[in-house]
C-alpha cells in the first residue's frame, strides 16, 4: 500500500488500495477457474517480514539476493542458502547487486553494502533521507532514491557521492518504492507531477523528460499524479503509468510520445511483443495494444485484491495479490489459466527470474520462493 508525503514530511495512508477514502473495499471473492497451465514451486525459504516497507529481491542467473525488515540479508544459489547476515539495524529498502556488491538501505538514510561472495560488510554511507525504494547498481555507481525524490549516485568502490539530482516537490506526492532503472548511459526515474526523467549516469543531469500525465483537479489531492512504478522498456520503446493519471508509451530514440491512455496505477506496468499490461488502482488488469494503445481486454475479477506488478512470461501473465494468491492470465484474452495459494501474508513483489517461465516472489510474511509455469 503506498503512502502520500505531505510537504515531504507527513505521510498519509491511501485507503482502498490507491483510493482516497475512509474505508477499504472488501477484496473480490475468487471464483473457480479451469486450469490450463500447471504451477510448480521450485523452492522456498524464510527471510523475515517486511513490516510497512516493500522489499524487492535481486536475481542474476541462479543467484538470488533478498533482505527483510529485521536486517536480514541473504544470498541463495539455486534456492540453497550460501550466506545469511544481519545488517545490525532495521532495513527499509533492498535489494541490488552487480555480482560484487549487495546493497540495501534504511529509513534513516544509511546505504549498506556487503561482499557478494562472503556477505561481509564493505562500506556504508548516509544520504540524509529515508530510503524506501531499492537501489540500483550500474557502471560503477550505486544509485539510490530518497523518499523526498532526490536521486543520488555513489561510487561503488567507496560510497562517496558522485552526483545528486533534486527537483522541487509539490505539496502532496505519492511515496515511490520503485528502484531507479538503468537504461544505457542513463537512469530512468519517475517523479511527482506525472514526469519521467532520463538522468545522465555521468553527472545526473536530465537528458530527456517525458510527460506521462498532467496533474488536474480543484484540490491538491485531486492534482496528485505521480509516476511511482518502474517503467517498462523493450528496445527503444518505454512505457510508464501514473497514479490518478494516464499511461503513456514513448519512442526513446526520438523522444516522442506514441500514445497515452486514461488509467491510474500504483502497482506497475509490463509489456510483451504485442501488449502493455497494467493493473489499475482498483486491481482491474488491463491489456492495451502496444502499437496504438487500443484496449484489448480487461479482467475485473481481482478488484480490490491489492494486485502486484505484473510479469509477462511466455506461458502467461503473472500477478500476485494481497491475499497470498498467484494468478496466471492468458495474455491474449485475460482469462484465468492457473492459480496458486502461496500464503505468506500477501505477495509483496514479483519479478521474472531463473528461467523463461519462472518468477521470483517475496511475501509480506517473509517467504521467498521461485515458481515455474509448466
Amino acid at each position: 500500500m503506498p503512502s502520500v508525503v505531505l510537504g515531504g514530511l507527513l505521510a498519509l495512508t491511501l485507503a482502498g488500495c490507491g483510493l482516497f477514502g475512509s474505508s477499504k473495499p472488501k477484496p473480490t471473492p475468487l471464483t473457480p477457474i479451469v486450469e490450463r497451465v500447471g504451477v510448480r514451486q521450485d523452492w522456498q525459504t524464510s527471510i523475515g517480514k517486511a513490516g510497512n516497507f516493500t522489499f524487492l529481491p535481486a536475481s542474476g542467473g541462479p543467484v538470488v539476493l533478498a533482505a527483510a525488515l529485521d536486517g536480514t540479508v541473504v544470498r541463495l544459489d539455486n534456492g540453497k542458502e550460501v550466506w545469511r547476515t544481519s545488517a545490525g539495524q532495521k532495513l527499509s529498502a533492498g535489494t541490488a547487486s552487480d555480482g560484487r556488491l549487495v546493497v540495501v538501505g534504511t529509513y534513516k538514510g544509511e546505504v549498506l553494502t556487503f561482499d557478494f561472495e562472503t556477505g561481509k560488510p564493505v562500506w556504508n554511507t548516509n544520504v540524509k533521507g529515508e530510503l524506501v525504494a531499492p537501489p540500483a547498481i550500474t557502471e560503477g555507481l550505486v544509485i539510490v532514491r530518497t523518499s523526498d525524490n532526490r536521486v543520488i549516485a555513489l561510487d561503488a568502490a567507496d560510497g562517496k557521492q558522485r552526483w545528486n539530482y533534486q527537483r522541487s516537490n509539490p505539496p502532496l506526492a505519492v511515496r515511490s518504492v520503485a528502484p531507479p532503472l538503468p537504461f544505457g548511459p542513463f537512469v530512468l526515474v519517475g517523479m511527482p507531477g506525472g514526469k519521467i526523467y532520463a538522468l545522465s549516469l555521468q553527472n545526473g543531469a536530465p537528458a530527456w523528460e517525458g510527460t506521462v500525465s498532467v496533474p488536474r483537479g480543484a484540490t491538491e489531492l485531486d492534482r496528485v499524479s505521480d509516476v511511482v512504478t518502474v517503467p517498462a522498456v523493450q528496445g527503444p520503446l518505454m512505457c510508464a503509468v501514473a497514479f490518478q493519471g494516464r499511461a503513456a508509451c514513448f519512442d526513446m530514440q526520438g523522444g516522442s510520445q506514441i500514445w497515452s491512455k486514461e488509467v491510474s496505477s500504483v502497482a506497475g506496468i509490463t509489456m510483451d511483443d504485442r501488449r502493455v499490461f497494467i493493473p489499475d488502482e482498483q486491481g482491474v488488469v488491463h491489456a492495451f495494444d502496444r502499437s496504438t494503445g487500443a484496449s484489448v481486454w480487461r479482467q475485473d475479477k481481482l478488484k480490490y485484491r491489492n494486485v502486484s506488478a505484473p510479469v509477462a512470461l511466455p506461458m502467461g501473465l503473472v500477478v500476485g495479490d494481497g491475499e497470498g494468491f498467484l494468478h496466471v492470465l492468458d495474455r491474449d484474452t485475460g482469462e484465468f489459466i492457473s492459480r496458486m495459494n502461496v500464503g505468506g501474508g500477501g505477495v509483496m513483489s514479483i519479478l521474472p527470474a531463473l528461467g523463461p517461465n519462472t518468477v521470483l516472489l517475496q511475501t509480506r510474511g517473509g517467504s521467498l520462493m521461485a515458481v515455474t509455469l509448466q
